[in-house]
């Protein structure tokens, strides 16, 4: 019974794939915003190249949708992007699950500042707790509470199911394809400005 079970979910999930595939393929056929915006310059500035614009606007378009999908995900437990960005960062940091103020910042790619205030809005949820060095009792560590870790472990399984359905239209060849093109965009923006490396408010949520 449990077998047949099983085929029915898989060739279920099956279809719903092959319908967000056939969907997404012909969405692709249709003028979006961002082509708009394009036909837009080309009329009225030939001169320019406004290619570009169709990867930085997407890329705006795709961060905005996602954290949207996202946002509702943490809300359920809780939480806020913030909030699950650190407990992200500690618990993939493996035990006991702690890091300084610092290291979460480095780690993240955000000021101390940014990480002190996030802090203080989780211990008072339980979610971490403040722990003092042993070897040094001026270096304080945020630790994972139990309850914490509870948390991130359902949350992250969420999160993951969620961003295989948001690219359920991508084959698993074309997302390896996206993600190598993606770190290329990146090591790009960087050689063309360094300072891009350390921007305030970017935030890994993974």
């Amino acid at each position: 019974m449990l077998p047949l079970l099983g085929s029915s979910v898989l060739r279920c999930l099956d279809r719903m794939k092959e319908r967000v595939r056939m969907t997404t393929e012909s969405q692709n056929t249709e003028t979006d915003a961002v082509d708009a915006i394009i036909e837009d310059w080309h009329r009225e500035r030939p001169d320019l190249d406004p290619r570009t614009i169709g990867v930085f606007g997407r890329l705006q378009s795709l961060v905005a949708r996602q954290r949207a999908v996202q946002n509702v995900n943490y809300e359920e437990y809780g939480l806020t992007l913030a909030s699950f960005d650190v407990l992200a960062n500690l618990r993939r940091s493996g035990p006991p699950h702690r890091k300084t103020a610092g290291e979460l910042a480095s780690s993240s790619m955000l000021t101390t500042g940014g990480i002190t205030f996030r802090l203080d809005r989780m211990e008072e949820q339980n979610l971490i707790e403040r722990v003092r060095s042993k070897e040094d009792r001026r270096v304080v560590y945020a630790q994972m509470t139990d309850h914490g870790k509870e948390l991130i472990d359902e949350v992250i399984s969420k999160h993951l199911e969620t961003q295989r359905n948001m690219l359920a239209g991508l084959t698993s060849k074309e997302i390896d394809q996206l993600a190598v093109l993606l770190k290329k965009t990146e090591a790009s923006i960087v050689a063309y400005d360094p300072k891009a490396s350390s921007a305030d408010e970017l935030t890994l949520n993974v």
